[in-house]
Parts: C-alpha cells; structure tokens; sequence
C-alpha cells in the first residue's frame, strides 16, 4: 500500500518538477522554493528562483524586490547565517534586507504546511532595525535572526488572510 502511494508521489513530483524546467526552475526541491511560489501566487508576484536574489519581484516593475519570511504556526520566520562581524560580510548579509522594498512574512498552517493561513506585509527599514538589534546583541558572528508572528503582526500589516482562519476565531 505505502508503496503504490510512495510511487504516486514521486511521479507527482516529477510532473511539477517538468513544469518548473519548463519556467527556467531547475530545482524544484530548492528549499523553501514551493511555499515561495505558493506566496507569490497569492501576492501576485513574479517569483525569482535564483538562490542570490530577492525571492520575488514586482510584476510591472523587476527593481521593486521583496524578501519572503515563512513558518508554520507557532514557529519563527527566519533570515539564515547573518553576520554580526566581520564588517564586509555583515553588509553583504544586510543586503538581503535592504535590497527590498517589502518584507512578507507567511504563516502556513501547522496541519497543512502547503496552504497559507497568513502573509504580514513589513517594511524593509523596520525589519533591519530589529535585525541589527538582534545581530548587536548575538555572542556568535554568525546567526539565524528569527521573528515570531506576534512580532510580524505588531511591525506589519495583514495583506492576506485565509478565510479558513477567521472562522477558526470563534
């Protein structure tokens, strides 16, 4: 039984993955890639698969980048391997906030991690100033930044919003 529907998966996968090549996407499985795409679907954005890009970019204009955090419920939305020290390399880190003008931060269901409950819409400037106040006070010259919902909700605005989620309020 597990493995007709291990098979099935696969050739599931290999079908999407035919559907990326044919969009320049060699790597489908690239972290992080699908809950991208599902995020610039919604936002209506043109996704940028290239690893040393913004995520996404504006469909009418390509120099208006954004940068997508995501997570699961409950979880942290999280810039990758961020340097306090040394100045070089904490600028070339920086940059990947400060060449966006937007910063979207996605919360996908704990139950269903392909479906998106929540996209916060924050300032590029707002989400340096707490990166760098978290990079002054890290002991490691090397850290993962993480912000929570709570502090995505208080520093942003909602741009999206499940409407299986709001039933959920009640």
């Amino acid at each position: 039984m597990a493995d007709k529907i291990y098979r099935k998966i696969i050739d599931l996968i290999s079908i999407a993955s035919n559907l990326a090549k044919s969009l320049g996407i060699d790597n489908l499985l690239q972290p992080g890639l699908v809950k991208e795409m599902i995020i610039a679907d919604i936002l209506g954005h043109r996704l940028t698969h290239s690893k040393h890009d913004s995520d996404a970019c504006s469909k009418t204009d390509e120099n208006e980048k954004y940068e997508y955090l995501t997570c699961k419920e409950g979880g942290l939305g999280q810039l990758d391997r961020m340097f306090k020290s040394p100045e070089d390399k904490r600028n070339k880190s920086l940059h990947r906030i400060t060449r966006n003008s937007k910063i979207y931060f996605a919360i996908f269901y704990k139950q269903n991690q392909v479906k998106c409950k929540v996209i916060y819409e924050v300032e590029a400037e707002i989400l340096l100033t707490e990166t760098l106040r978290k990079l002054d006070r890290s002991k490691n010259n090397i850290s993962h930044v993480g912000f929570s919902e709570k502090w995505a909700r208080e520093n942003g605005k909602i741009v999206f919003e499940d409407k299986d989620s709001l039933s959920n309020l009640n």
